[in-house]
């Protein structure tokens, strides 16, 4: 079973703040990811502005593209990142515009759960998915649990890379043992830590540990 990635959720409400973690965290994290605040914040030069400082590292645009997947695929790729994120609510022609031009995740949030919907995604060379707790909900009091587990699996089982996230921390990790999730994704967690590289090093070493 091949070591699940990880993934640092850059939230951030500047590049500069941004790049601050990503330089601290390079060397244990896999996928640098403009988050959807940031881009919010600074547009797609935050996109290039990581590109820039981790140029052998995947970079995510967390757009949650909606629609005019063409436009979003478009300028994200030519900011630099190798992915880009669509919320599961947009429509299958807007993800698959978004896919003529980047290759695309779709964030599973409300009404996710329709395998009809799922399959046109994987029919169409959409086969990233990621499973989200959202922040709200787990500001909330939502924890992680062994139906998060079961959709996990459900998801793997139809086809899709599943990356994992919301309040995501390591010792979340040993719930998805048995499981080949595609990347873990930590946010707060890391970007907040009194050390950003000793945190990551610990998520590190617990997937090293659990799927080494």
């Amino acid at each position: 079973m091949a070591l699940p990635m990880l993934q640092v959720a850059l939230d951030c409400e500047s590049t500069a703040e941004a790049l601050n973690v990503a330089r601290q965290v390079m060397d244990q994290v896999d996928v640098l990811e403009t988050g959807t605040i940031l881009c919010y914040q600074d547009g797609v030069k935050a996109v290039s502005a990581l590109r820039a400082v981790g140029p052998d590292k995947i970079v995510l645009a967390d757009v949650k593209c909606a629609d005019a997947g063409t436009k979003f695929g478009k300028a994200s790729k030519d900011a630099g990142a190798d992915w880009m994120t669509c919320i599961n609510a947009a429509t299958v022609p807007t993800m698959v515009n978004a896919r003529k031009e980047i290759e695309v995740q779709v964030e599973l949030y409300e009404g996710w759960d329709n395998k009809e919907r799922m399959q046109e995604w994987l029919n169409n060379g959409i086969d990233q998915v990621v499973y989200h707790q959202s922040r709200d909900a787990k500001f909330a009091g939502q924890k992680w649990g062994e139906k998060d587990v079961a959709n996990v699996k459900a998801l793997i089982d139809m086809g899709f890379k599943v990356s994992v996230t919301g309040g995501v921390h390591p010792e979340v990790l040993k719930l998805f043992k048995d499981l080949p999730v595609y990347c873990f994704i930590a946010g707060r967690d890391i970007r907040n830590a009194e050390d950003p590289h000793a945190r990551a090093k610990q998520y590190k070493d617990e997937i090293k540990r659990i799927w080494g």
